[in-house]
């Protein structure tokens, strides 16, 4: 489907110089000279890397029609994880580095929703908060206030963060896996 360059979103994905990207970043410019247009940070749907790109509100391009999917996370086997369709139980298998950093979130049995275009994933959306548990952080030191100061810690799944010095050794906390941030005490 065609669209006019000033109406790119964040999250859209386009067709532009024989590649798939995902609009991160859009910011309509609007020159005291001049046309407006709209500023957008593209990244390869199949690479990762960026770009920069000016969009006219006379060009258009071509908006790609992504499909998602729900499917569930089995298990990991040598950096390939396994994903069945929760509709037909076909599995699937991805590596590790299509997730990347984020793949250490993953938990046996968690439901995520694939992107995909033409059948092909291209894409992967993970629950937005997980509740680990906490392995390793320093003691609390008496009179730390809560408000001002974090100190860092680290999670069942090995990734580093940092928390409030009231959290503890052994305590589960909700993690955000965006942003891989404490958000709070796990009920």
């Amino acid at each position: 489907m065609k669209i006019n360059g000033n109406e790119i979103r964040p999250g859209n994905v386009i067709e532009h110089k024989g590649g798939l990207w995902a609009a991160v970043k859009v910011q309509s410019v609007k020159p005291g000279k001049g046309g407006a247009y709209a500023q957008v940070e593209l990244k390869n749907l199949i690479d990762n890397t960026k770009l920069n790109e000016r969009f006219r509100s006379s060009e258009s391009v071509e908006k790609v029609r992504v499909d998602t999917k729900d499917f569930q996370f089995l298990f990991e086997n040598d950096g390939m994880l396994t994903f069945m369709d929760n509709e037909n139980y076909e599995q699937i298998e991805l590596a590790r580095d299509f997730i990347g950093e984020r793949a250490a979130f993953l938990q046996e049995g968690m439901a995520v929703t694939l992107e995909l275009w033409e059948e092909k994933p291209i894409g992967i959306n993970l629950p937005e908060q997980v509740t680990l548990e906490i392995t390793e952080t320093e003691p609390t030191i008496k009179g730390q206030t809560a408000a001002s100061s974090y100190k860092p810690a680290v999670l069942e799944n090995g990734v580093r963060t940092m928390v409030p010095p009231f959290v503890t050794v052994g305590e589960k906390v909700v993690i955000d896996t965006t942003e891989v941030t404490y958000i709070k005490r796990a009920d």
